[in-house]
C-alpha cells in the first residue's frame, strides 16, 4: 500500500532525551510526510511545555485511546517508536488502526531480556545459559547457584545500563547489590522485580542492522566492534562497517538473527541485533525492534544517498524502496565513553580531532556543567566521532587518533550510587 495525500501523516513516538528526533523529522520532511511527535510526558507537563501530543508510555491503555482519537481527526500512515521507550505502545496502536505492525507480544519480547532469552532458546537461536532471580532473594544463595564467569542484567533497562560481569561469588555479591540499588533508585519494587543472570560468552562482538518485511530479513549492514567487550561493564565504543569477518561467518550471523527474530515473533520494520562470535559460531545477545541508537545512523547511506531514517519511513508507509544496498565506502562511529563521574567543565581539542584525515564529524552531546554518570548506572555518552574512508582499518585508525586529541575537563564528584567494590 502506498500512502495517498489524505494519509501522509506519521506518528513518531519518542522519549524527551532521545538523540533520534532530528533525523526522523528531517527524513519525514524530505518525503513530504507530516511528522507528529508523541512525547513521553505527563499531560500536565505536556501542557506546560506546549507539547501538542504528550503521552504516558507506561500507561498503554490511556495513551492508546489518545492516539486512536488523534487518528480519527486525521489518519496516520504509520506509527513508529524512535527508540526503545514506546515499541510496545507503537505495536498496540498500529494493531488498533490496522497498520503494518509487530504484535504487542513480540514487541514486549524485544524489550524484556528474560522473555527474549526464553523465546530465543525455545526457537533455536544460540544464546547463553540463563536463569532469573528476584531482588528480594538471598544474594549469597544465588551466588552459589550460578556458573562463573556470569553476567547480571536488568530485564528492561536499555543498552548496557546495569549490565555487570562477575567472575566469582565475591564479585557477584557486589554486582548484585549494585544492580539492586540502581533498580530501586529507578522505582522498581524489590518484591516484584527480577534480574537475569547468564553465562558470559567470550568472543568478538558485532551488531547487525536489518529490516524485516513479512518476516523476511534484509541485512542493511553488519558492524564490527573492534574494542574488546569483556567487562566488568560493557560500554560500547567503536562501530565499523563493512565487517571484516569472512563472508561465511557473516552469513551465519544473518541466519542466527533471522532465527532469533522469528522466535520473538518480529515480522516487520527495523531491528538492531547484538551478537558474539567465537569458534562455535554466532551467539545472540540482544535484539531490539528499532534501528540503531544514538547518532550512529549518521554514517549509514543507502542507494543514492538515502539515510537510514528515510529508508525506515518509506518501508513503514508501504512504499517500494528501489535499493537497500549500503554505499561501498567504509564508515565508522565512536560513542565517546565517560571516563568517570563528575561535572563536565570543558571540552578541548575538537578542532584538532576534526583535522584528522577521514574524520567527518565530532559532536559533543554532553552539556557543560552537567553531571556525568558512567556505566553501569549511566545511560549516555560524551558524544560521537564519525569517519569515512576506503577501508575499515583506516576508518578505525582515524577514529582512535581523533579521540586521542580530545580532552575532557571533569570535576570529580561523589558517585551517585555506591560502587559496591566494583571499579
Amino acid at each position: 500500500m502506498f500512502v495517498d495525500e489524505r494519509t501522509k501523516r506519521v506518528l513518531l513516538l519518542m522519549s524527551p532525551a532521545t538523540y533520534r528526533a532530528g533525523a526522523f523529522v528531517k527524513a519525514a520532511q524530505q518525503l513530504g510526510l507530516e511528522a507528529v511527535i508523541g512525547l513521553d510526558l505527563p499531560q500536565t507537563l505536556a501542557e506546560l511545555w506546549h507539547v501538542p501530543l504528550g503521552l504516558d508510555f507506561a500507561d498503554i491503555t490511556t495513551s492508546l485511546q489518545t492516539i486512536v482519537e488523534q487518528a480519527r481527526e486525521e489518519a496516520f500512515a504509520a506509527i513508529l517508536s524512535v527508540d526503545d521507550s514506546a515499541t510496545e505502545l507503537a505495536a498496540y496502536a498500529n494493531l488498533a488502526l490496522g497498520l503494518a505492525n509487530n504484535s504487542p507480544q513480540a514487541s514486549e519480547a524485544a524489550r524484556d531480556k528474560l522473555l527474549m532469552r526464553q523465546l530465543m532458546s525455545a526457537g533455536g537461536a544460540p544464546c547463553p545459559i540463563f536463569r532469573s532471580f528476584w531482588l528480594h532473594e538471598d544474594p549469597e544463595w544465588i551466588a552459589g547457584q550460578v556458573s562463573y564467569p556470569c553476567v547480571l542484567k536488568p530485564r528492561r533497562l536499555s543498552g548496557s545500563r546495569g549490565v555487570i560481569r562477575a567472575d566469582n561469588p565475591v564479585e557477584f555479591l557486589a554486582a548484585f547489590e549494585r544492580l539492586k540499588r540502581l533498580l530501586l533508585s529507578d522505582g522498581a519494587s524489590e518484591h516484584d522485580t527480577s534480574i537475569l543472570v547468564e553465562d558470559f560468552i567470550p568472543g568478538f562482538e558485532v551488531a547487525l542492522e536489518g529490516l524485516l518485511t513479512d518476516g523476511q530479513l534484509k541485512v542493511l549492514t553488519l558492524f564490527d566492534k573492534p574494542d574488546p567487550l569483556d567487562g566488568p561493564f560493557f560500554e560500547e565504543t567503536i562501530y565499523v562497517t563493512p565487517s571484516r569477518l569472512p563472508e561465511v561467518v557473516q552469513q551465519s550471523i544473518a541466519e542466527c538473527v533471522s532465527t532469533a527474530a522469528a522466535a520473538l515473533g518480529l515480522r516487520t520494520g527495523p531491528i538492531h541485533a547484538e551478537l558474539r562470535v567465537n569458534e562455535q559460531g554466532p551467539w545472540m545477545l540482544e535484539m531490539a525492534g528499532r534501528s540503531i541508537g544514538g547518532l550512529c545512523s549518521t554514517i549509514l547511506e543507502f542507494g543514492s544517498g538515502m539515510c537510514l531514517e528515510e529508508l525506515i519511513l518509506r518501508h513503514a508507509i508501504g512504499e517500494e524502496v528501489a535499493t537497500l544496498e549500503r554505499e561501498e565506502q567504509a564508515a565508522g562511529v565512536m560513542m565517546i565513553p565517560i571516563p568517570g563521574a563528575g561535572i563536565l567543565k570543558g571540552v578541548h581539542g575538537i578542532e584538532e580531532a576534526l583535522a584528522v584525515p577521514l574524520i567527518t564529524g565530532v559532536e559533543i552531546t554532553a552539556k557543560l556543567n552537567n553531571q556525568l554518570v558512567p556505566l553501569p548506572e549511566g545511560a549516555s555518552y560524551l558524544g560521537f566521532i564519525f569517519a569515512r574512508g576506503a577501508t575499515p582499518v583506516e576508518v578505525e585508525a582515524a577514529i582512535r587518533q581523533s579521540h586521542q586529541r580530545l580532552r575532557f575537563e571533569i570535576r570529580r564528584s561523589i558517585p551517585l550510587l555506591n560502587t559496591g567494590g566494583i571499579r
